[in-house]
């Protein structure tokens, strides 16, 4: 009977310590597994231009970039000017209204309410930046929308874009936003889109003739597609240039950033 149990007792003991081993070699592969996924984890500024297409951030654009850089596994910040809006718009009925709103107040709606003044940016910090379309681009983050190809740019838009370009990392443009890469990048191409309406399917095909006079090169592509500038690492997609049902707007923008987190 001892003599059963001893050996039961060593038994025991041997597995106790296989077991143990066992956890320790699975928890260091685990915890080697996540280091490496960490230390791989590319870190996203994604810019916003207040909340609202006509005056803001499209929304459904701003989503599809979120929702693809979230199944990428990226880390997203996400920044905005602290600077009035040009104007406020009335969504029902297309109106100015007499308001007046707050750039980053605005966007923090889109970001749940952790947005950041683009002032604290810093391409040292990140290792791609992205835009999303909407009016807010063309009148937030440059006033394209009414001085058209002698547009001015915010400053710390400006900067930033300067920043990731010298610093040789991607810069990812959605919709109307491209025209700021025109504007500070010469020579970048860019799309957004075609260049004839197609029957309306294409409403403000006419803003791709500023591209040329900005700096830039446009090159047509579809609501679903990318272009990409290797050379200067601008990736751009029409995104709602195109009056296109929202799965492609989410295709295109997909497009777009499974290419900027390739440059990144």
């Amino acid at each position: 009977m001892s003599f059963s149990l001893h050996i039961l007792g060593r038994t025991n003991t041997v597995f106790a310590r296989s077991t143990i081993k066992s956890c320790i070699n699975a928890n260091s592969f685990g915890l080697k597994a996540l280091f490496r996924s960490m230390s791989s984890q590319k870190k996203v500024a994604v810019v916003l231009s207040g909340c609202g297409v006509y005056d803001g951030t499209e929304v459904h654009e701003a989503s599809s970039c979120l929702v693809h850089l979230s199944r990428e596994g990226s880390a997203v910040s996400m920044f905005a000017p602290d600077i009035d809006q040009m104007h406020v718009i009335n969504h029902l009925n297309g109106d100015v209204m007499s308001e007046k709103r707050n750039v980053l107040i605005e966007s923090a709606r889109i970001a749940r309410g952790k947005a950041a003044p683009l002032s604290q940016l810093r391409a040292s910090d990140f290792d791609a930046i992205i835009f999303p379309g909407g009016f807010g681009a063309a009148k937030n983050l440059c006033d394209f929308a009414v001085s058209g190809k002698d547009c001015m740019v915010q400053a710390d838009t400006a900067r930033v874009i300067g920043e990731f370009n010298k610093a040789g990392k991607p810069v990812g443009l959605c919709c109307i936003a491209p025209v700021l890469a025109a504007k500070l990048l010469p020579g970048c191409q860019v799309t957004m889109g075609s260049e004839s309406e197609e029957g309306g399917l294409w409403p403000h095909a006419g803003a791709t003739q500023a591209i040329g006079p900005l700096g830039g090169q446009h090159v047509i592509r579809g609501v679903t597609e990318c272009l990409v500038d290797d050379a200067k690492k601008v990736v751009t997609t029409p995104a709602f240039m195109c009056e296109a049902p929202l799965h492609q707007i989410y295709e295109g923008v997909g497009a777009l950033v499974r290419e900027v987190l390739r440059l990144a």
